[in-house]
């Protein structure tokens, strides 16, 4: 009998993407950590960086001992640390931030698909890495004021009963209906989609800077200006409610337009982000009551799933796009 079981499918599908998120954020904090000039922000991606590269030689391993080829990933070929800073003083720190909530999804979900215990194990310590970065990111940015914070509420001072099927009201085939005022859970799904579209906007403005190909330079302009309606339609819900949404401050883009980072690699983390943004939409529409929120954020959805098969195709055109492993394909198998 084996020392161990061999990996499942699910489990080398949940390890293939955790080896290309990682090395994608690996090579970003490396330009990150050269270009940062505040001591704080620099050790915490430092420490971060540190703790990485460990789990992907982990990976690594893994793979190695199961016969299975290693994925190409991001290597150093898609990262010049040499360019000048592409964004301002705390985009860094935004955007571990994001990044570290996109992994604490990521591996809680990874848990569930996995079986073997050194690999429950790897995620189980991914995700206490994952969010004790997270709350480093958050009290840095609030410290140094960069964070706007949700609306304060007034406290609830007795348990309330939904009394009647109006409180669902607010029907999209009927937009100058009445519609109830947005209650917390409401307000807190769509601060947070407003929150990580800003952030995903600073970021696809300074990948549109940069990028090298026209066609990926055009497909980056059109994702800011989506990211820019998403803001503007869902802080437009809020303020019907009279919920104002002050903004972060800094983290913009410079004026540079050199690359950091190779065309491919922007590519895929702003298809990562995508991926996030529908995820955490669907719950958000999980846990809306009002009825012409779902409807809205259904429209939402489709925008952005659809922004991102545009960009799957011009990464396949490219070469870009590393192929998962695959099922074995039974026709061809058995083909006469």
């Amino acid at each position: 009998m084996p020392e161990k079981p061999g990996i499942t499918s699910s489990e080398l599908g949940a390890l293939w993407i955790t080896y290309q998120q990682k090395t994608m954020i690996s090579r970003i904090l490396e330009y990150f950590i050269e270009k940062a000039d505040d001591e704080k922000a620099t050790k915490i991606m430092t420490d971060l960086y540190n703790e990485i590269e460990p789990y992907v030689k982990k990976i690594t391993e893994v793979f190695q001992s199961e016969g299975a080829v290693i994925p190409v990933g991001f290597t150093s070929q898609d990262v010049n640390k040499e360019v000048p800073k592409l964004y301002d003083n705390g985009f860094d720190i935004m955007f571990v931030r994001l990044m570290k909530e996109i992994s604490m999804a990521l591996h809680t979900l990874n848990i569930t698909m996995s079986y073997r215990e050194d690999i429950v194990m790897l995620f189980k310590e991914l995700t206490s890495i994952t969010q004790g970065v997270y709350n480093s990111c958050t009290q840095y940015l609030n410290e140094k004021g960069m964070t706007a914070r949700p609306p304060y509420v007034s406290m609830p001072k007795s348990v309330e009963f939904v009394k009647d099927t109006s409180y669902l009201g607010g029907l999209a085939i009927n937009p100058f209906g009445e519609k109830r005022t947005l209650n917390t859970v409401e307000v807190a799904h769509l601060y947070h989609a407003i929150e990580t579209n800003i952030t995903g906007m600073q970021m696809i403005t300074g990948f549109a800077q940069c990028a090298n190909d026209p066609e990926v330079k055009k497909f980056f302009l059109k994702g800011a200006e989506l990211a820019k309606s998403i803001i503007k339609e869902l802080q437009e819900t809020l303020l019907q409610s009279g919920i104002q949404t002050p903004g972060p401050s800094g983290g913009n883009a410079t004026r540079s337009t050199i690359s950091p980072f190779s065309d491919k690699m922007m590519m895929y983390c702003t298809s990562l982000f995508c991926s996030f943004s529908i995820g955490g939409n669907s719950v958000g529409t999980a846990f809306s009551l009002r009825n012409d929120l779902p409807a809205k954020i259904v429209i939402i959805m489709k925008d952005i799933f659809q922004y991102a098969h545009e960009g799957a195709k011009i990464m396949i055109r490219n070469g870009w796009m590393e192929e998962p492993p695959q099922m074995e394909e039974r026709k061809q198998l058995i083909k006469l």
